[in-house]
């Protein structure tokens, strides 16, 4: 019970969840601030009995989000969405809830404020969403001097939104269509992301920006060959001209609105198509993953233990392969 508190917005989501289980092997009490409380009940085996919480918390709200932080010493903020929707906005959860969190932090009088943004945050940025990442930063940082920001470039692991994705597509599809087929990437493991945000919120890094990359840059067409490899799938990547893209992503954001939100663009939005026109990568000179002391893990080491299930004979697959090989 004298075990330091640190709540963790978001703390069910992707990468929530791994820095809850190492902020619960650090021997912290971590409270899993969420929405549905119900939800989340899975996070409580990080940790021994009690140790692990989820607890309501809405970040459109005052009085839950302060509830959640009374006694914190620490708070880390995971909440960000990559789209936008009926229910949710950029500027009202990036920008108005990551203010809110840190104005209420400093209010409870926690020590550490870790804020969870993205490469390529920049106010003057076409995309609205890269815009309001860095309308958030400014924010945060105003109302808590001395946060600890981390931007990853992409994030890998089991459960992303990334490769999981194409290679669903790569199941069902012959061709898989790429829009910025040259950007430039370097994918960061999520449990790097989850050490970095727990170093921070130990104490254990000086406050600060740090954009956080893997070992190793890579185009989005090379990404898609390293997933193919490892699901054992040939399929044509088409590249989509940027012109194209945005006609493609206009007519389906369309759809979106004249639906009243009943269709969810979840294949392509005019937002992304604007982001896939940057590289996303950590800029030259730029504290990072070194300075916090984490040593980078790279994709080829990690894909491979949970793409195996795209397979066309999924866990089987090697097995197959080898009776093959016995066979000729």
């Amino acid at each position: 019970m004298n075990a330091p508190i640190v709540t963790i917005f978001g703390g069910s989501g992707f990468v929530g969840r791994y820095v809850a289980r190492r902020m619960a092997k650090r021997g912290w009490r971590v409270r899993v601030a969420v929405r549905r409380p119900n939800e989340a009940l899975f996070v409580r085996p990080y940790g021994d009995v009690g140790q692990v919480e989820p607890v309501q918390a809405n970040i459109r709200d005052d009085a839950s989000t302060r509830r959640a932080m009374q006694g914190a010493t620490a708070v880390i903020n995971c909440v960000g969405i990559l789209q936008e929707n009926s229910r949710q906005s950029f500027a009202g959860v990036q920008v108005e809830g990551a203010a809110r969190i840190a104005r209420l932090a400093a209010e409870c009088g926690a020590e550490r404020l870790v804020h969870i943004s993205a490469i390529g945050a920049d106010t003057g940025s076409d995309s609205a969403y890269a815009r309001t990442k860095a309308e958030g930063e400014a924010a945060v940082k105003a109302a808590f001097p001395t946060v600890t920001i981390l931007r990853p470039s992409v994030i890998f692991g089991p459960e992303d939104e990334f490769f999981n994705r194409f290679a669903g597509m790569a199941r069902l599809s012959p061709i898989l269509p790429l829009v910025g087929a040259e950007t430039k990437f370097q994918p960061v493991y999520v449990d790097n992301v989850a050490e970095a945000a727990c170093r921070a919120a130990a104490g254990e890094a000086a406050p600060g920006v740090f954009e956080l990359g893997g070992p190793h840059v890579y185009s989005f067409t090379e990404l898609m060959e390293m997933m193919l490899a490892e699901t054992r799938r040939r399929r044509l990547l088409l590249p989509v001209p940027f012109f194209v893209a945005r006609i493609i992503a206009g007519l389906l954001d369309l759809g979106q609105t004249l639906s009243f939100g009943l269709i969810d663009n979840r294949v392509l939005t005019r937002d992304q198509v604007r982001l896939l026109r940057h590289d996303n990568v950590v800029a030259e000179g730029a504290s990072g993953l070194a300075e916090l002391g984490v040593a980078p893990i790279s994709v080829g080491s990690v894909i491979g233990e949970y793409l195996y299930s795209y397979r066309p004979k999924g866990q089987y697959d090697a097995i197959t392969e080898s009776a093959a090989r016995l066979k000729g």
